[in-house]
């Protein structure tokens, strides 16, 4: 029987404590780090939710696979146990660790983009993007249309929009697009999961192309659990056996093992091309360490490969699915809009319907991410036109990111039900002051990725 209660998998084994900081130092901080959430100092936070990369708790299984890390420079035990759980989940010959997602997106687009290519993707999320068009390459975003409305309810908001592929591919020429990448789930988009039908159609057009097709597949997993529950024909697999068929439609994969590797640091490329492979691991000796470290201690290379077979379990999966929705459930049902259906790994605040008198130049969802740390020590983090916003060639009002939405990322396995109410709460109480928000204004900024580092000023009073 099912009950409406969501239950943890799993018990506590060790805590840690939380700092609670009144509104007064929570006001002292945001003036200190520039009204930036990322400048915030983690005693500062009362509940992060400012990503689910690397923050989540690892498994006593995992501690104890971390005694067992073989430091051996070249060789080490502990790389074959991990190239051999990473082959046995994706099927790819290669399999090269990197410290994290975005070395295996910057050493793949290193040795197969050039300037000018052209890379269509469902979207892109940040390092992606900002590592293509470091190569002086386009970072295209093909995700279907109802992928940018957020409140368009479809089981399969992520998928790719299969004919302006096609179209993307005619207008660029083959010879620009270099490879086509699918973001599993889509992160930029709103957590929204990929069908197995759509990656079998992206599949198609790649091979009608010659076009290598590689996944990022940060979260493989929570993508495989969508296809059981929501996709025909797949409801008696395990999701093993779905994300073993998911990677069986690609070339290659980039992954931070952050996420669906459930690890505090790590990651990975991997793939089947030989010429490509070894290309790749003489930058990564170059960049990240040798081939059987890349980058990441012995030990990291045993949790890394605990994690990838944890993220598989059916009662994880469904936890973790549940939780989320059950804070998307909450919060929408008290007005408040976010992307629908709920994500995989966080929940979405639709920031331009919420505060529809601050226009994107102004960062309406930077705005409500200020106002949930400034009433709660909730920290979010803006998915709009900060991250993906553009500084307007004529010095004019920023060219605006596709949609304004505030992300609360929840990390595995680490916050509790009460935890989560919290959250809902304080996410209520800022929505009901929504008509008092105002804008900020960019007064620092990088020319990559600026979210990471900007700092902003208050528009009026």
């Amino acid at each position: 029987m099912d009950y409406e209660t969501i239950i943890e998998p799993f018990r506590i084994h060790t805590v840690q404590a939380i700092d609670l900081p009144d509104a007064d130092a929570r006001e002292r901080a945001l003036l200190r780090a520039g009204y930036n959430l990322f400048g915030l100092h983690a005693d500062e936070v009362i509940i992060d939710l400012l990503t689910d990369s690397g923050t989540g708790a690892m498994s006593s299984e995992q501690w104890a696979g971390m005694m067992r890390g073989d430091e051996s420079y070249a060789g080490s035990r502990s790389f074959y146990r991990f190239e051999d759980t990473v082959r046995s989940i994706t099927g790819f010959s290669h399999v090269i660790p990197t410290h994290q997602g975005r070395a295996a997106e910057k050493i793949l687009f290193s040795v197969a983009v050039d300037e000018g290519d052209v890379v269509p993707n469902n979207t892109h999320f940040d390092t992606t993007r900002a590592n293509v068009e470091y190569r002086g390459a386009q970072a295209l975003d093909l995700v279907i249309p109802e992928g940018r409305d957020p409140s368009a309810i479809v089981d399969f908001k992520g998928n790719m929009d299969v004919g302006a592929l096609r179209e993307a591919i005619e207008s660029a020429g083959r010879d620009r697009v270099p490879l086509v990448m699918v973001t599993v789930t889509n992160n930029s988009g709103g957590g929204q999961p990929v069908s197995m039908a759509n990656l079998k159609a992206v599949r198609a057009v790649c091979d009608e192309y010659d076009i290598p097709l590689f996944l990022d597949a940060c979260r493989f997993g929570e993508n495989a659990w969508f296809i059981k529950t929501r996709e025909p024909g797949f409801e008696d697999k395990t999701p093993r056996e779905i994300a073993r068929e998911m990677f069986s439609y690609a070339d290659g994969a980039t992954m931070s093992a952050k996420k669906d590797g459930i690890s505090n640091i790590g990651g990975f490329l991997a793939m089947n091309d030989s010429d490509m492979a070894q290309n790749a691991r003489n930058l990564l000796i170059l960049t990240e360490g040798f081939p059987t470290y890349g980058g990441l201690a012995g030990y990291d290379l045993e949790a890394v490969a605990i994690g990838l077979e944890e993220v598989l379990d059916e009662n994880y999966l469904r936890y973790r699915i549940r939780s989320t929705e059950y804070l998307a459930n909450r919060i929408h049902a008290a007005g408040v809009p976010i992307v629908l259906p709920a994500g995989g790994h966080a929940v979405y605040i639709d920031a331009a319907s919420l505060l529809p008198h601050i226009p994107p130049h102004e960062y309406p969802a930077q705005s409500l991410a200020i106002e949930l740390y400034r009433r709660g020590g909730v920290r979010g983090v803006e998915i709009g036109s900060v991250m993906f916003g553009r500084p307007a060639p004529d010095g004019g009002p920023d060219i605006p990111g596709t949609m304004e939405l505030v992300r609360l990322a929840i990390p595995r396995r680490t916050y509790t039900q009460s935890h989560i109410d919290y959250v809902g709460e304080v996410v209520i109480d800022a929505a009901s002051a929504a008509s008092d928000l105002r804008g900020y204004r960019i007064v620092e900024q990088a020319p990559w990725l600026r979210h990471f580092t900007a700092r902003f000023t208050p528009l009026g009073s």
